[in-house]
């Protein structure tokens, strides 16, 4: 049996490890955009505050311990087409520009999320950053050594942490959010309270109900 995985961060490794642990005889092949696999994006907070020191951390897997288990990785790859009905992938090498086609017999798409880029004036400046995979928390950590005042734009679960670990090394931070209240969607106002009075007492500037409607960066 033939396999193709398309995406490994966490569905995909667990995909993978899961057909090999039940199957060993499978042909496994995975595709993965980028350079690594199995980042837990929800510890981004905690490696740009500095708690997580050692950003291997940050990863329960990698492409060797698959390789190991007996899948072919293809680490830096973008699939650019599927064919269901002949049952093939194409896959172009962002290395080396090589394009190869590989049948499958079961595919398995395990694409990941990536974050909503809106479409507002000046979003495509080198000082707006998205948060999401461990190269970008690479960028956010190298931009923000020399940065005094730090943005965030969203009071979600992560923008909440984010803005707690610049707080901690001593960023002045303001937060933006559109609707009225931090956490909006996971807690109640009496607890929202608290934690924005907090905000508020460790020096963090809080503009909610407020959307941004264009960025201006001093290049």
């Amino acid at each position: 049996m033939k396999v193709v995985v398309i995406g490994c961060t966490h569905a995909g490794t667990a995909a993978v490890k899961s057909i090999l642990k039940n199957h060993p005889e499978a042909d496994v092949t995975v595709y993965e955009r980028n350079d690594n696999i199995s980042f837990l994006s929800c510890g981004i907070a905690l490696y740009v505050g500095g708690v997580v020191k050692d950003p291997a951390g940050l990863f329960y897997s990698n492409p060797e311990e698959l390789h190991s288990l007996g899948a072919t990785v293809k680490m830096e790859h973008d699939v650019t087409d599927v064919d269901t009905e002949k049952k093939t992938v194409t896959a172009k090498d962002l290395k080396t520009g090589e394009v190869e086609t590989v049948s499958y017999d079961k595919l398995v798409m395990t694409t990941g999320s990536w974050p909503i880029i809106p479409p507002i004036k000046g979003i495509e400046s080198k000082n707006i950053l998205l948060c999401k995979n461990y190269n970008q928390a690479n960028e956010i950590i190298a931009q923000a050594e020399d940065a005094k005042r730090v943005v965030i734009v969203g009071g979600g679960y992560i923008g909440i942490e984010l803005v707690e670990a610049f707080v901690e090394s001593g960023k002045q931070v303001t937060l933006i959010d559109g609707l009225d209240r931090i956490l909006n969607k996971y807690l109640d106002k009496p607890f929202t309270d608290v934690l924005e009075k907090e905000l508020v007492d460790r020096g963090v500037t809080l503009a909610l109900g407020e959307n941004v409607s264009e960025f201006i960066a001093d290049e």
